[in-house]
């Protein structure tokens, strides 16, 4: 056999996207070029890599065993770079982050100084929600991902980052009622929720659950931005965590609402994959976070305690 490394890229970026058009637009490469690389590296083995049936491209067990192969050769390959450079005194390489849509106003915080330090290194960081997060994870797209409620049935490593504080928000022009809200308050209001497979919609509809009480749904949006914004125009009320408001606390935009049971509290975690041999740069990253989390912490998140 006489496959290439860039056969092995490409095949293994088929798997993943379970398309050679998406395979092509990620590898910066033409259609027919990848199409090219993927029948090259395909007729050297006697069994199927893959099928089609219809026009869905399907991989075979033996096409998955082969690409978990592959994907670990590529990472060996990359681990050498790492080395040459590290003998060299330069650690670089790529760092890849999957983080839930709320934590893109804590994650920057605890990389900017690790990336000042390593000029070298190339950070790619994916905002999504925490069901992606956990795609990219199971998919070994990513080093890292940054959640703040652990998910099920996967075998993690975890660092704990910050404390997640959750309150109940509404707009300025909510004239509070009561020093404190009791829990039956939520039955009387309007919620905005996050969409499925969001984090703070799982926080949120756990409280309800808990707390045995029936609530008024009114919106579903799919981004704590979007949140924000219908409840600043009065579109209703929602559970936020105060990491993604402090400037529209601040302004006045939003106001915290007293309510018995309130914050709700997690952690924000960074968490990697327990069977995952981390590269040179993750390994140096997880590192930096422990060295410096506590300085991070003191000296940008300070205000989230006074709150």
């Amino acid at each position: 056999m006489h496959y290439t490394l860039h056969q092995l890229q490409v095949f293994v970026k088929v798997v993943q996207t379970k398309s050679i058009t998406k395979a092509a637009a990620e590898l910066f490469l033409t259609q027919p070029g990848v199409s090219i690389q993927l029948k090259n590296f395909q007729d050297q083995f006697d069994i199927p890599l893959t099928e089609v049936v219809g026009r869905q491209l399907y991989i075979t067990e033996f096409g998955h065993e082969i690409a978990a192969i592959a994907s670990e050769i590529l990472q060996q390959v990359q681990a050498i770079d790492y080395k040459t450079e590290a003998f060299k005194g330069i650690l670089s390489g790529r760092l890849k982050i999957a983080v839930v849509s709320t934590g893109k106003y804590i994650m920057p915080y605890f990389i900017s100084g690790f990336l000042k330090k390593h000029s070298q290194i190339e950070l790619t960081m994916d905002v999504t929600n925490k069901a992606g997060v956990i795609k990219s994870m199971e998919e070994n797209e990513v080093d890292f991902g940054l959640v703040s409620i652990l998910p099920e049935k996967m075998n993690l490593e975890q660092e704990i980052l910050l404390e997640n504080k959750l309150y109940l928000v509404g707009a300025r022009d909510h004239i509070l009622s009561a020093e404190k809200y009791k829990k039956q308050v939520f039955s009387e209001l309007p919620m905005i929720y996050r969409e499925t497979g969001s984090a703070t919609r799982n926080i949120m509809e756990g409280f309800f659950e808990r707390s045995k009480i029936i609530v008024s749904k009114k919106i579903e949006l799919t981004s704590n931005e979007a949140v924000k914004q219908a409840v600043i125009a009065g579109l209703g009320y929602s559970i936020m965590p105060l990491i993604g408001i402090r400037n529209e606390i601040k302004s006045g935009e939003l106001q915290i609402l007293p309510t018995e049971g309130f914050p709700i509290t997690s952690q924000w975690r960074l968490i990697w994959l327990k069977s995952k041999k981390l590269s040179p740069v993750a390994t140096a990253y997880l590192e930096f976070v422990r060295r410096s989390k506590n300085h991070v912490i003191a000296e940008s998140f300070a205000w989230t305690q006074t709150l």
